[in-house]
């Protein structure tokens, strides 16, 4: 039974952050939920590591004073298991926005598919998609994306030292991934369509592993309520 005093003086969950649910809505939730179970007015509650509102999978919430440690924890490599489909583009590269272009496939083979994620192995140069929450000039990119401003978006180096191709299921591809803090998988799927002289989109994203951190120890935010109530 976790207390108020172990909230305070910091704790650790893994919440399993269901689909559609952004990170911030998930932090608010807890808090809340932390507040009304204690009858307490503040509450320190942080999130280790953005995933998408159609991304799944491991968040490491801290509270208290472990949210001093929410850096270290954003620096470690990260994990994720994930589908790509191959042909179409979409300008998120997921499926936020509508596909946008369609490409050929016909040249494509599964030789072709896994010799092809030999040239994102390593230190790569990554342009972060336009429908992300950097910030530029103060504002977040995906404000100017909404309204069709062009932006201009800097490439950054980040590393992938896993690329596994776990299945073929004709255009559809899924893969695991293992990469540095920074690395966005979205266009890892964009650039990876590109490289086959063809087009992809990324299709379903779920983090597995935030460095020691596993998702198979996580808990929905459902079970988390219920274990407070308790």
């Amino acid at each position: 039974m976790i207390t108020e005093d172990d909230f305070k003086n910091g704790h650790i969950l893994l919440i399993d952050k269901p689909l559609h649910w952004t990170s911030f809505q998930v932090v608010n939730k807890l808090r809340w939920e932390i507040k009304q179970a204690f009858k307490i007015k503040k509450i320190k509650v942080g999130h280790a590591g953005t995933l998408d509102p159609l991304a799944t999978g491991l968040l490491v919430i801290c509270t208290g004073k472990m949210t001093k440690q929410i850096n270290i924890f954003q620096g470690q490599p990260k994990e994720y298991t994930g589908t790509l489909v191959l042909g179409s583009t979409t300008p998120s590269f997921d499926l936020e926005t509508e596909i946008n272009q369609t490409f050929s496939t016909q040249h494509i083979t599964e030789a072709l598919i896994k010799e092809t994620t030999k040239q994102f192995m390593g230190n790569i140069e990554q342009v972060p998609p336009v429908f992300s929450a950097i910030k530029k000039d103060g504002k977040r990119l995906y404000e100017f994306a909404r309204v069709g401003e062009p932006v201009e978006i800097k490439p950054r180096t980040v590393n992938i030292s896993q690329f596994e191709i776990t299945n073929i299921d004709n255009l559809h591809i899924h893969f695991r991934v293992v990469c540095s803090k920074g690395t966005y998988i979205r266009s890892l799927a964009n650039d990876f369509g590109k490289a086959l002289q063809s087009g992809a989109h990324l299709a379903a994203l779920r983090r597995t592993k935030i460095g020691e951190f596993n998702l198979i120890n996580a808990i929905s935010i459902e079970d988390f309520i219920e274990h407070l109530q308790n």
